[in-house]
């Protein structure tokens, strides 16, 4: 059987060989944008690929469809449950960027602990006068810190590791793994956000967005920082409120950022943090770190996320497994 594969609004603007080699014999159908795809189109594909959600209109045409694939590790656009509501798994793409995100991860932490940006910038400005090697403010041992994790996924345990390979120490919190979970990569467990904040030199956010994780690190979460703590979020933004992190940078609860993702995106000017970050002014300075939701970026990953999408699809299609399912809870009458 030749199954039909769905791609209805694409991402990614250069050619379809990855999308294509991910489904085989069978046939990939691809367009720019939802109005471009046909009511045939809707009617007789067996898969779904997008990146977003798809809007009501269209996914009522969807009567042959049983899978809806999300190429990519979030799933908080998506309306998980309305699919459920028609039949159709959702599934996601957990593991194409796990490892970039945790050396991203890292990276930020690292570029502010050994002021690797703020040398480069001081240097520019007077490259003989400035060649000052004790004007990093930050400038720690790693083997004598504490590093935490919130959230011990996949990408969070890669961070852990990468963190133990420094000499840190590691503690992570996270109060939906198991006991024990914490042993078998050999670090410690905290049992609270206070008592994680409250000891560690950096802390970094892994885990999924979602109502409960909403401001999940919030200004009462940062006032319970170990004095110095640099916090890293490379996960989803809404996770830290930013009003509430702007409030504990400039009180010094904390004493930098590392920022891969954001609230707003692309990030709002008018913002009391970017707007100062933005204008350097003095209180902020080398204490916020910015990247444009690029951790998981390297053509590695993205030909995995490309490719894995399919690859999903067409494993279920094809009577295997339905790989990294998120709403076979409420998934009651698979199609």
């Amino acid at each position: 059987m030749t199954f039909n594969i769905l791609w209805p609004a694409m991402r990614w603007p250069t050619d379809r060989e990855i999308e294509s080699s991910s489904v085989g014999e069978h046939n990939a159908i691809f367009c720019e944008r939802y109005t471009d795809v046909t009511d045939e189109q809707w009617a007789n594909c067996d898969a779904v690929v997008s990146v977003q959600d798809i809007p009501d209109e269209y996914a009522d045409k969807l009567t042959k469809c049983r899978i809806f694939v999300t190429p990519k590790v979030g799933f908080d656009n998506i309306d998980f449950k309305a699919w459920a509501e028609r039949g159709i798994p959702v599934c996601n793409v957990p593991d194409y960027g796990t490892q970039e995100v945790a050396d991203h991860a890292i990276a930020l932490m690292m570029s502010l602990m050994k002021g690797i940006t703020f040398h480069t910038r001081e240097l520019k400005k007077d490259p003989a006068g400035l060649w000052r090697p004790a004007l990093n403010p930050f400038g720690k041992r790693l083997s004598v810190c504490t590093f935490g994790v919130v959230g011990l996924g996949r990408i969070g345990t890669a961070a852990a590791l990468r963190a133990k390979a420094f000499g840190m120490d590691v503690v992570m919190y996270d109060p939906y793994r198991e006991n024990g979970a914490e042993l078998s990569v050999g670090i410690r467990r905290a049992h609270s956000l206070a008592d994680l904040f409250g000891q560690c030199d950096v802390v970094s956010v892994h885990v999924p967005l979602s109502t409960e994780t909403e401001k999940l690190i919030n200004l009462e979460v940062l006032k319970t920082s170990k004095p110095g703590l640099i916090l890293i979020n490379t996960a989803r933004g809404p996770i830290v409120d930013l009003d509430g992190l702007y409030e504990a940078l400039k009180g010094e609860h904390i004493q930098a950022a590392g920022l891969d993702v954001l609230p707003e995106e692309p990030a709002n000017p008018e913002h009391p943090l970017i707007k100062s970050w933005a204008a350097d002014e003095e209180w902020i300075d080398n204490r916020l770190l910015l990247t444009p939701h690029s951790a998981f970026f390297t053509p590695e990953s993205v030909y995995d996320m490309r490719y894995k999408g399919g690859e999903v699809a067409i494993t279920y299609l094809g009577g295997g497994p339905l790989h990294n399912c998120v709403n076979g809870d409420t998934l009651t009458n698979p199609r």
